[in-house]
């Protein structure tokens, strides 16, 4: 570009000066006028042509140099986010430990059965990618083990083999494993800051953000805390302390937690136990009872599909509500919209008296997250982007209230 500019400026000197000595017309020029009268105008247009093709130049220059930063800066960033991620292989590989990995290659869940026939008892489900270690594969059945379930699933259905390893440094996904019985987790990477929730160790937690910057921290707080949040946080002792915090994502909500209550894996998702649990008699008639068992029966149907804010498809998307809502619509009941009008909606029992098809509510402070219970301690939910319709351990966090609908 420099090199152009000072070829032009070069060619519009010659071009000038070859003006100052060609004739006017046909006759001789008479070299005592020339002496006698400069050509004041030309070299005024001269020294004004020379600043303007001097600043171009110098303005192209800055241009070129400025291009060249944002390469090298483009440069920069492609190298740290290629060890960023060469980095985080490393840690999957580490983290995942199977003999021989198997990934359910499905759009929702792939029912994992007691013996190796379609007739086979459903003892587990296995949502998409969840990984498995594969112990043997016979006439078209796997024998697989994938947390607590062991048992068979159809072999045509699992990625394995390299296939499945490049897959799951695609889908492994850090996760925070709980490490005390109950944990606190924060409004703010402080306990100073208020408790948002209390989390179990029978759940392993998605982390949004594992390295936490005054930067990030100083966006979150603008835009999502309250003046409550910030009023009795030490600002700056949070802001020296954040390599020793992280940050989760729960059901859509974020919140905070210190790095030494948790461990930090990359994992993959494992199958969920199904166990159909024995109906409590006292106070429950047979109808209400054999109601509750279709309803969670027709619930497991959506296992896996997509989690949409606003929804209230169980094929194309729903939230968490609109899932609760539809599903009691199967059946003829009348659900609000929202989880906290429909906490209000149901009346309350007690975690002792919980009954399959009661209705689980978690928040802080106030309702803001709903899901059914299936039974044996778990429940069923649209959880989030990420999960979508999912089956978690009925205390994955404290429930504000127990709601039952019938």
């Amino acid at each position: 570009m420099r090199k152009k500019s000072i070829q032009v400026m070069t060619i519009g000197l010659a071009a000038l000066a070859a003006c100052m000595f060609v004739p006017l017309s046909g006759e001789a020029t008479n070299s005592t006028l020339l002496e006698e009268k400069p050509l004041a105008g030309i070299t005024l247009s001269l020294d004004h042509y020379c600043e303007t093709v001097i600043q171009l130049a110098q303005e192209e220059e800055t241009e070129a140099q400025k291009e060249e930063e944002a390469q090298a800066e483009e440069a920069e960033e492609k190298e740290a986010a290629s060890k960023e991620q060469k980095e985080k292989e490393k840690k999957i590989k580490l983290n995942l430990k199977y003999d021989k990995l198997g990934i359910a290659d499905v759009d929702t869940y792939l029912n994992v059965r007691k013996t190796a026939s379609e007739s086979g008892k459903i003892i587990g489900k296995m949502t998409k990618n969840t990984g498995c270690n594969v112990i043997s594969v016979k006439k078209g059945w796997a024998k697989i083990e994938s947390g607590s379930v062991r048992g068979y699933v159809k072999a045509e259905y699992l990625i394995t083999g390299e296939a499945a390893e490049k897959k799951a440094l695609k889908v492994a996904t850090l996760k925070a494993v709980v490490k005390t019985e109950t944990l606190n987790v924060r409004f703010l990477p402080t306990t100073d800051s208020r408790i948002y929730d209390q989390l179990s160790e029978d759940e392993d937690y998605t982390v949004e953000k594992e390295n936490l910057t005054k930067d990030y921290i100083k966006t979150y707080i603008s835009k999502y805390c309250s003046k409550k949040d910030v009023s009795e946080v030490d600002l700056s002792e949070m802001y020296d302390d954040l390599d020793n915090w992280v940050m989760l994502s729960i059901d859509n909500e974020k919140m905070f937690v210190s790095k030494d209550f948790v461990s930090l894996k990359y994992k993959l998702n494992r199958a969920v136990t199904i166990k159909q649990e024995k109906k409590k008699s006292s106070g429950t008639s047979s109808d209400s009872s054999s109601t509750a068992s279709s309803i969670v029966d027709y619930a497991m149907q959506f296992l896996g599909n997509r989690y949409v804010w606003g929804g209230t498809s169980l094929t194309n998307g729903t939230d968490c509500s609109g899932f609760t809502m539809s599903i009691y619509s199967h059946f003829g009941y009348s659900l609000p919209r929202t989880s906290s009008a429909q906490a209000a909606a149901t009346k309350t029992v007690s975690s002792s008296d919980v009954q399959v098809g009661d209705l689980f509510f978690y928040g802080s402070g106030s309702v803001s997250h709903v899901a059914l219970y299936i039974g044996n301690g778990q429940i069923i939910h649209a959880s989030n982007a990420r999960d979508g319709i999912k089956i978690s351990n009925a205390y994955y966090r404290k429930p504000i209230k127990i709601g039952r609908v019938m």
